[in-house]
C-alpha cells in the first residue's frame, strides 16, 4: 500500500530503533520553530547537502550482483534520469532508494541524513516522493479525493485527519493548487476508473507532490502511454519545482533524454556512463549496450512488416 494511503501511526522496531538516536526535538517532526515552519521543514531548508546521495551502495540476490557500487548525487532542481536495459539493476536501485529494499552495502542520505535503513514511509517524512510502475489508486474516488487523501497522509504535520475549519480551506486550496499543477483541472470530480492512463499518471505524480517532498522518484511513468500522453508528461514533469529534485527511471528514450538534465546509465549492475542527454546519446559504449537496441526496435518498426521478413 503507499504510504499516502495509510492514516495508521505504527512504528516498526527497526524505524524506532533509528528515532532514539536523533535528537530529541527532531522526534517532533510538526513541531513549529518559526511561524508557519515545522522542524522537519526547517531542517531541510537549511541543509546544505545535496536532497538525495547514494553512496556506493550495492545490492546482490544470491549470486547476482544486480546493483554495484553505484554513486551519485541529486542538486535541488535537477532532474537525472536513470537508463539502462531490462536486467540493468535500475529497479533495484529505485527500490533501494526507496526504502522497499535495503542495501548489502553503501548508504542513502536525504538532504545530509542517513535514511538507509528507514522505510519508506519515513523517508517520505524526510522529504521523499515517489510514484509507482503500476497504477495504485482507488477506482471509486476522484481526482480531488486522492489528492486531499494524499495531503492527509503526508506526515508535514500541517495536515491532519481531524481539521480545524481554516485546516479544511488549507487542504482545499492545496487540492485545488496540485490538481491544475498535474493538468488534471476540470477532472476533480471524475473517479480514477474514468481516468485514461495518462491521466492516472498525471494524478500519481500529483500524489506524490503532496507532502511537498525535495526528492521526487519516477518510475517509468511514461509506460504504456499514447505519444499525445508522453507529450503531456513530458511538459509536466519540466515544469516540476525547481526546488524539487527528480530521479526518473525510464526506458522511453525520447522522454527521458528531453525531460533529463543528466543522465546515468547502468548495465549489469554497473554504471557505465554519465553526463548530459547530448553526451549519453553519443557515447559508443552506451550506444552498443542500450541506444542500439532501442534504435533497432524503433527502425524494425517504421519498416512494418518488412522487418518480420528480415528478423
Amino acid at each position: 500500500m503507499p504510504p499516502w494511503a495509510s492514516t495508521a501511526t505504527h512504528t516498526s522496531p527497526r524505524a524506532a530503533s533509528a528515532a532514539t538516536t536523533r535528537p530529541a526535538a527532531d522526534l517532533n517532526e510538526s513541531r513549529e520553530v518559526l511561524p508557519g515552519v515545522t522542524w522537519s521543514e526547517h531542517t531541510r531548508r537549511t541543509h546544505q547537502d545535496p536532497p538525495l546521495r547514494v553512496e556506493r551502495v550495492s545490492r546482490s540476490f544470491g549470486g547476482l550482483r544486480a546493483v554495484d557500487g553505484i554513486s551519485f548525487d541529486v542538486e535541488a532542481g535537477e532532474r537525472l534520469a536513470v537508463l539502462g536495459p531490462n536486467g540493468a539493476g535500475k529497479s533495484t536501485l529505485f527500490n533501494v532508494i526507496c526504502g522497499d529494499l535495503l542495501p548489502d552495502s553503501g548508504r542513502v542520505l536525504l538532504n545530509g541524513e542517513d535514511v538507509t535503513s528507514l522505510a519508506l514511509q519515513h523517508r517520505v517524512r524526510r522529504g521523499l516522493g515517489r510514484t509507482y510502475q503500476t497504477s495504485s489508486v482507488f477506482a471509486g474516488l476522484s481526482v480531488a479525493e486522492h489528492i486531499a487523501l494524499a495531503l492527509r497522509g503526508s506526515s508535514s504535520g500541517r495536515l491532519s485527519l481531524s481539521m480545524s475549519s481554516r485546516g479544511r480551506r488549507e487542504a482545499a486550496r492545496s487540492t485545488e493548487r496540485l490538481v491544475s499543477l498535474v493538468g488534471l483541472e476540470g477532472r476533480s470530480a471524475t473517479p480514477a476508473s474514468e481516468l485514461s492512463h495518462g491521466e492516472l499518471r498525471q494524478l500519481e505524480v500529483g500524489m506524490a507532490l503532496a507532502p511537498d517532498p525535495d526528492v521526487i522518484l519516477l518510475d517509468e511513468p511514461a509506460a504504456g502511454l499514447s505519444a499525445h500522453e508522453r507529450t503531456g508528461l513530458t511538459e509536466l514533469l519540466l515544469n516540476l519545482s525547481d526546488t524539487v529534485a527528480t530521479v526518473l527511471v525510464e526506458h522511453d528514450m525520447d522522454v527521458a533524454l528531453t525531460v533529463a538534465d543528466r543522465v546515468i546509465v547502468l548495465e549489469s549492475g554497473s554504471m557505465i556512463a554519465k553526463g548530459s542527454p547530448s553526451q549519453i546519446e553519443s557515447d559508443p559504449l552506451v550506444r552498443a549496450v542500450y541506444l542500439g537496441e532501442q534504435h533497432k526496435a524503433r527502425s524494425e518498426r517504421s519498416s512494418g512488416p518488412k522487418a518480420d521478413l528480415d528478423r
